[in-house]
Parts: structure tokens; sequence; C-alpha cells
């Protein structure tokens, strides 16, 4: 069993946000001029899944302008991410999916980003502190940490364990846990992006040290 199997990581944070993103984006974001409605429109319904205001061409994130050089993987991105923020799981249980998914990928970029929505669904300053320590933490109750642990599952032995399965499935029905394991693929492919990519970091998103 790997140690994310087990719920512990450890890492330099610094030394981590510095090598994701210090040296600047390895591809530039369109231009607000470049933007097109279509994508416009893609960008504020997955925003308005997430419960967060529309934006303007002049606004959007730069990752979102950066993706948008691949008008097709672009557009599959942004209909699953509307599909995932207006899906069957309830919002607190899939940010806190999500937060463990940032962390555990070490992304930055995501986990600031995430800690913002996750506080409007509900997720307290301490609970995002708890999600660095994930499922090992002894303050969950069951359900919270069976979706900490799938993600662990997931991200170490790329397959959920019965126990934790059947701990689910006392509160979600089948759809639901059709949608989690595709719901943490998706958040684990953007880090992967945002990561590699180089994508800097907000004003507003501190990082990895957000809490």
């Amino acid at each position: 069993m790997s140690a994310i199997e087990r719920g512990g990581i450890s890492f330099d944070l610094p030394e981590r946000q510095r090598q994701v993103v210090g040296d600047g984006p390895r591809i530039a974001a369109l231009t607000g001029d470049a933007v097109d409605r279509e994508a416009l429109g893609l960008v504020n319904a997955v925003r308005a899944g997430a419960g967060a205001q529309p934006v303007t061409p002049d606004n959007i994130p730069d990752y979102m302008r950066t993706m948008m050089k691949h008008p097709e993987v672009f557009a599959r991105q942004m209909e699953m991410g509307t599909t995932i923020f207006t899906g069957r799981i309830p919002p607190r249980e899939r940010e806190l999916a999500i937060l463990r998914i940032g962390w555990l990928c070490r992304a930055p970029y995501e986990w600031g980003q995430h800690v913002d929505i996750a506080k409007r669904m509900g997720v307290t300053t301490e609970e995002v502190e708890r999600v660095t320590r994930g499922s090992a933490d002894p303050a969950w109750d069951a359900h919270d940490k069976a979706i900490l642990r799938g993600v662990e599952e997931l991200v170490g032995d790329h397959a959920i364990a019965d126990d934790t399965w059947a701990m689910l499935a006392q509160s979600w029905d089948e759809a639901q846990l059709i949608e989690f394991p595709m719901m943490v693929g998706q958040y684990v492919a953007t880090a992967y992006v945002q990561n590699s990519l180089r994508i800097m970091l907000a004003e507003e998103n501190p990082g990895l040290s957000y809490r």
C-alpha cells in the first residue's frame, strides 16, 4: 500500500510551487480579443455551476484562455466541468474530493481555485486544512472519510477498495458511484495540464498555502 493510499503525503510546499509556476507559462494565453462568443459561453456555463460570477473575454482566467488554443479539448473539458458542477454528487462532497485531488497532485492552481469554490459550497477553513491530512485525520465522519479515501485509492492504486465502495454506497446511488471516479479522473487530468503548462497563479490565488 502506498503512502497516498494510507492517506499521507509530504512535500516542500514553496519548492513545489516554484517548480510548477516559478518560471512562467510554457504556452501564452490567448488575448481577450481572440476569444469568441462560443468559448465565452462555455466558460460562463462552467462558472455558473461553480457558483462564480460571469466573466468578459478580457477577464477570463489565463488557464481557460490557454486551453482555448486547443478548441476541441477546451470545449470537451468545459462541457465535462459543467456536467460535474451540476452533477449528482452534492457540491460540498464534490469539493472535498477535488481539494484532495489538488493536494495529492501538488497542484497550486487547482488547489487555490477550489479552496474558494469549496468555501462557497460550505467547506470550512478548518476542513480545508484537514483535507491536506486526508482520510487519516480522525475528525471526518464516515462518509467524508470514504470520499477522501476513495480519492487516495484512485490516485494511488487506480481503483476504489471494497470497504470504501461499500461505505460510499450507503449514501450514494449508482449514478453517483459512476460519477465519482469519472470526476476524480477529470480533475487529475486538469492538474496534469495546469502543472505541466505552468499556469500562473492569479493575484487572488496564493496556491498551495491557501486555506
